[in-house]
């Protein structure tokens, strides 16, 4: 279908896109439009969930300008409005490659290889690291024989207090600078570090015309964009300064949104480890834990354990999971945890009554909140035996992993979650521990894959532990995480016990 006229008014498109097309139309063709016969069309739109948005429009008309009748040039208008739609499927499929990846390189890579050649002969982005030094994070060229092995990506010299260049002037917030042939200099003209590179640039990929213009959002500048055309193709003008505008925006919005979310996980974990304990350092049981948040969401989640020594000797091993992923859970999560602590050390009883104390206490408190919890006590005995006492409030069971590399889960003393019916008893189990053997507890974030059965993930977890059975501990924990966790949807904790050898018991 030729498109050769449109309605303003019906185009359904976002700020800067079906707008820009109309005024294209006008400034070009210089003529008003009347509209007698509309018809229905696509045009691409970018930011929406459907790639293309509807526009009404119709055929060029003879028009009434200061009494005389006008013809428009069909193949002026023809020109015109294949420019502007070319403009609009460039913006939208920048806009899909930067909402695409929450990786900022990887997003800025995407763009360079849509503009390239469709703008430009050559593309850069530059983006600022956190100590204001920039990083060259891509460089495309429609002819990737004429890059260098490595490319020429990688750090940069740092910004100029006196900018000079176009490149330092627009990474303190000028631009975007249209570059001429007479603008583009020597490398032997350079003033400063910085701008040797920039003409370097320039000089290695035979650029005749550039565009340096600045990645900047909520008022920051975040890095630049240069744009290069070679003498093989006609040179960038003015009016390609408004869709290099455009594309920055849209690159700045991504490379905004993908550093908001790596701040926020940051501050998510942080927040997260700063409620976990530090276990004790002393005894003949050596203790490790670990945490990892999960690898696709920012959210704080419930995970949680604890160890600590009871007056009777006895030394707790303690992991469970509050339902959610939101500050109210870690919340609950740290309140469930010091509760605990205060029964268990207080009250020195089997681990069914006191997870029944803690489920009475965390039903008045949080009638509306479940959790999981296990609670485990290790003790030596007369005989130099170690036994672990464990109850369990629908967490997944203990795993023990003996030093020839047999493993088995514990199954025992298994009672309802935390929450769901307080006045119930709980059981509890004992099981005796062989000596240079490991007890691990977990989260079930560490077995638990979408569309899988449960039990695949037990399977794994045990295949995996057994081959880590004489590792140290702390590289056994490493490894499961590594091996285990790869693109998880759910944070992770788990606690680990290593028992002595035979010979060092009394």
């Amino acid at each position: 279908m030729r498109a050769l006229a449109y309605r303003a008014s019906s185009v359904l498109t976002q700020r800067g896109s079906g707008i820009s097309t109309i005024a294209a139309l006008q400034r070009h063709t210089r003529v008003p439009y009347v509209f007698p016969t509309p018809m229905n069309f696509m045009l691409p739109t970018p930011h929406s969930q459907h790639p293309w948005t509807a526009v009404r429009g119709c055929a060029p008309v003879v028009s009434t300008h200061r009494g005389k009748r006008t013809g428009v040039n069909d193949f002026e208008v023809d020109d015109v409005v294949q420019r502007a739609l070319d403009r609009l499927t460039l913006l939208a499929e920048t806009t899909t490659a930067m909402t695409s990846t929450l990786d900022p390189h990887a997003g800025v890579q995407r763009v360079c290889r849509i503009v390239v050649p469709q703008l430009a002969d050559w593309c850069a982005v530059d983006l600022l690291e956190d100590d204001g030094r920039p990083r060259r994070v891509s460089v495309v060229h429609r002819d990737p024989a004429v890059l260098p092995v490595g490319g020429l990506t990688g750090l940069l010299p740092d910004v100029p207090e006196d900018p000079v260049g176009p490149l330092a002037r627009v990474l303190v917030g000028a631009g975007p600078l249209l570059l001429t042939a007479a603008d583009i200099r020597s490398p032997g003209e350079a003033a400063d570090p910085l701008h040797l590179r920039q003409l370097e640039l320039f000089d290695q990929l035979g650029t005749d015309t550039a565009i340096v213009a600045p990645v900047r959002a909520r008022r920051q500048v975040l890095g630049a964009l240069t744009i290069g055309r070679t003498n093989k193709r006609p040179p960038l003008t003015a009016d390609d300064l408004a869709t290099v505008e455009d594309l920055t925006h849209r690159i700045a919005l991504g490379v905004d949104n993908a550093r908001l979310y790596r701040e926020t996980q940051h501050i998510a974990e942080r927040l997260q480890r700063s409620l976990l304990p530090t276990l004790p350092g002393s005894g003949p049981v050596r203790l490790a834990a670990r945490y990892a948040p999960a690898a696709t969401t920012a959210e704080v989640g419930g995970d949680w354990y604890d160890s600590f020594p009871l007056p009777n000797g006895s030394t707790t091993m303690i992991i469970g999971d509050v339902t959610g992923h939101d500050l109210r859970a870690a919340i609950t999560m740290s309140q469930l945890r010091n509760m605990l602590r205060g029964i268990g050390c207080d009250r020195q009883e089997p681990p069914g009554h006191i997870l029944r104390r803690l489920d009475l206490a965390h039903h008045s408190l949080y009638p509306h909140a479940t959790a999981t919890c296990l609670y485990a006590l290790l003790d030596r005995g007369d005989d130099g035996a170690w036994t672990l006492t464990y109850s369990s409030a629908g967490h997944p069971p203990p795993l023990l992993v003996t030093y020839d590399g047999d493993t088995r889960h514990l199954d025992g003393g298994h009672g309802l979650l935390l929450g769901v019916e307080p006045d119930l008893p709980r059981p509890h189990a004992t099981e005796t521990l062989p000596a240079r053997s490991t007890v691990l507890l977990y989260t079930d974030g560490l077995i638990e894959r979408r569309g899988e059965d449960l039990t695949n993930g037990m399977t794994r977890l045990r295949q995996h532990a057994a081959a880590l059975a004489r590792e140290p501990l702390d590289t056994f924990c490493d490894e499961l995480l590594a091996g285990l966790t790869a693109d998880h949807t759910d944070d992770v904790a788990l606690l680990a016990a290593r028992l002595p050898t035979a010979s060092s018991a009394p």
